[in-house]
């Protein structure tokens, strides 16, 4: 390998070390808002008189001081060409689907994207020695990396996220309908799963708790779940919610329903458990014909091709 080659590779692995460190800095830096927010919510229950309608302090003013230079950072670039280049419509639903959809939070990932740019730049720069239009596509390409590792890192993340919705969606449907079952109301039920039972169900229960908040401080129950219906990208979820807000607005008995949700959500993910066992025993076919038919011809002809060349040299 060419020195040319490890100083690329040194780049890259020093780039990706530093959009990971960001990124665990995002992830930091949206737990002590999320924690903020939910200490600040409880601390206004407890204040008695008119106290209580004073607005809440918003979240974006709380957060980690060890960051709060890369969202000072971030906040310079708000509405202009820039953070439109850098912002997509898709870089906003991976930042809603992480749990960083504060204002923050975007100016702390569109800091570290910049920052990541030009670091990359300065060191292709600096460690990168040809000329031409090779040292062009170098700089191209580490500034291109510079600007897709956060965002590469944060599509894993929300996918991440997204597969734990998935997971936890049947608990959450047994758990409702079992509050549902003993007398609770969906307002009571909701506030049970955001308080009590978030443990069983962290990902949702942390949504639902959101959600349990902003609905403490004047928003309506509709207004309160729509990230939980339509971050995730989960229709499944998305029926859920639509059937909790029916019962929010209008009551009714709910524990059939949700029994049929819940049979049925079953029923779909043993089919897709099935479609995709009988799709792996294709593949482990042919990896059986590419590895273990090779060595059993081996053992089975073994013998007989060691009997034979012994024949012909005792002939010769």
């Amino acid at each position: 390998m060419s020195a040319g080659s490890l100083l690329i590779a040194a780049l890259l692995l020093a780039a990706l070390g530093l959009g990971l460190l960001g990124v665990a800095g995002l992830w930091l830096a949206g737990q002590q808002q999320r924690t903020a927010s939910t200490l600040h919510s409880a601390l206004r229950q407890r204040e008695p008189g008119p106290r209580e309608a004073a607005p809440a302090a918003p979240p974006e003013a709380t957060g980690p001081r060890g960051w709060a230079w890369l969202a000072r950072l971030g906040e310079r670039f708000n509405g202009g060409r820039l953070e439109a280049a850098l912002l997509a419509p898709e870089d906003r639903l991976l930042l809603d689907q992480a749990g960083w959809h504060t204002r923050a939070g975007t100016a702390r990932f569109l800091a570290l994207r910049l920052l990541l740019a030009v670091a990359c730049l300065l060191l292709a720069a600096f460690f990168y020695r040809g000329d031409g239009l090779s040292r062009a596509v170098v700089m191209l390409g580490a500034l291109g990396t510079g600007v897709l590792l956060p965002k590469l890192a944060l599509r894993a993340w929300a996918a991440r996220l997204r597969k734990r919705v998935s997971a936890e969606l049947p608990l959450l449907i047994d758990l409702l309908r079992l509050l549902q079952g003993v007398g609770f109301s969906m307002d009571q039920s909701l506030q049970t799963l955001g308080d009590k039972l978030r443990s069983a169900i962290p990902v949702l229960g942390r949504e639902i708790q959101q959600a349990n908040i902003a609905y403490m401080h004047g928003r309506s129950r509709q207004q309160s779940l729509r990230r939980l219906a339509e971050s995730f990208d989960d229709e499944d979820l998305r029926s859920l919610v639509q059937l909790m807000l029916q019962v929010h607005e209008h009551g009714g008995a709910v524990q059939e329903p949700l029994r049929q949700f819940s049979v049925r959500l079953r029923e779909q993910r043993r089919a897709s458990l099935k479609e995709k066992v009988g799709k792996l025993s294709v593949k482990m076919t042919v990896v059986m014909m590419l590895t273990l038919l090779p060595a059993l011809m081996l053992v089975l002809s073994g013998p007989a091709i060691i009997a034979l060349a012994n024949a012909v040299n005792r002939l010769g």
